[in-house]
């Protein structure tokens, strides 16, 4: 995917020995040209592969496994810049595909609610280590949306007014929906990345622009499949159950979600499309790919994007499990 060129040419950032972002000025934004793109491009390598210092099993629930997935998180991070981004030009036909995406009110939305969500809830947090990386985790989401704030802004595409993003009442439950939905749209949203890259129905350099944005996203699931796997096993033995309802009434909730969502398209009401990750290979590429064709794709990038983290890390299992399930039905 070439990421040491378009990183280059797109974020122009690295990291210093401290682990900040280092070729930019914090002033004014200024591009520093002395960063060359070998240092740019193991930086861009660093936040793709990591290996945790201990070695032997990781057991899930242990000190070893919560200090394994924080660091995951906290290590990798990729200090890129939103602000010195430059959105590369767009003839007036792909403008107009852009523009025609039903995705852009709710994914700016979604950001936003993400962010206080997942910072609400490290508030709560007592551990130094994962308070830290649940903070970080946050900031990584509030720089989704400035990424697509950004972009929208740089296209003149038109937003609804956002709602005010306030602090929930529950921010464990409002943290468990934010990361079990980006599990099932991650998962997709990958599949539908890679076609993207591949068909060049839109201009390689707007695809590859957010290609950080996307490797992000494999993180943070990583990160909160392995945090759900550690939270339960430290619960006292009789509050384990109650957690398990939750998950399960989250589950519910995001399904009931999206078929909310689908039938208020279906009868007109909204122009956005929240099930997008799931339907939307037509808008994103000239080819008409077959349901089948989309699953294998999705399962071969989720596994890649996976790939370069320790294997002794959980990786996400239900909705994976879930297409290979319903691929056995599905032809070609």
């Amino acid at each position: 995917m070439g990421g040491g060129r378009y990183i280059g040419e797109r974020f122009r950032r690295v990291n210093d020995s401290r682990g900040r972002a280092a070729g930019v000025d914090e002033g004014t934004g200024a591009i520093d040209p002395v960063t060359d793109d070998t240092t740019i491009a193991a930086a861009d390598e660093s936040a793709r592969r990591w290996t945790a210092s201990a070695s032997g099993a990781i057991r899930p629930g242990s000190e070893r496994h919560k200090t394994a997935f924080c660091r995951m998180l906290l290590d990798t991070h990729n200090p890129y810049k939103p602000a010195v981004i430059e959105w590369p030009r767009l003839d007036s036909e792909a403008r107009d595909r852009l523009v025609a995406l039903p995705i852009w009110d709710i994914a700016v939305q979604t950001e936003g609610k993400a962010k206080i969500r997942v910072s609400s809830y490290a508030e709560m947090i007592a551990d130094p280590l994962l308070r830290e990386a649940v903070v970080l985790d946050g900031f990584e989401e509030g720089r989704h949306k400035e990424v697509l704030s950004n972009l929208v802004g740089a296209y003149g595409i038109q937003l609804m007014p956002e709602p005010e993003y306030r602090r929930p009442r529950d921010p464990e439950w409002a943290f468990m929906v934010t990361g079990f939905s980006e599990c099932v749209d991650s998962f997709f949203a990958f599949g539908l990345f890679a076609l993207a890259q591949r068909s060049r129905f839109f201009p390689p350099g707007l695809v590859d622009t957010f290609e950080p944005v996307m490797q992000e996203e494999a993180r943070h699931i990583l990160f909160f499949v392995n945090w759900v796997a550690w939270h339960r096993r430290n619960l006292v033995w009789w509050r384990r159950p109650w957690f398990w309802c939750r998950v399960a009434a989250v589950w519910i909730f995001l399904v009931g979600e999206r078929i909310g969502l689908a039938r208020g398209a279906a009868r007109g009401q909204s122009p956005q499309d929240n099930n997008f990750t799931l339907t939307g290979s037509k808008a994103v590429a000239d080819i008409d790919l077959s349901p089948a064709a989309l699953f294998d794709l999705c399962l071969a990038e989720n596994e890649r994007r996976m790939a370069g983290y320790d294997a002794r890390l959980l990786r996400p299992q239900v909705v994976p499990s879930l297409v290979r399930l319903l691929r056995r039905f599905i032809r070609r």
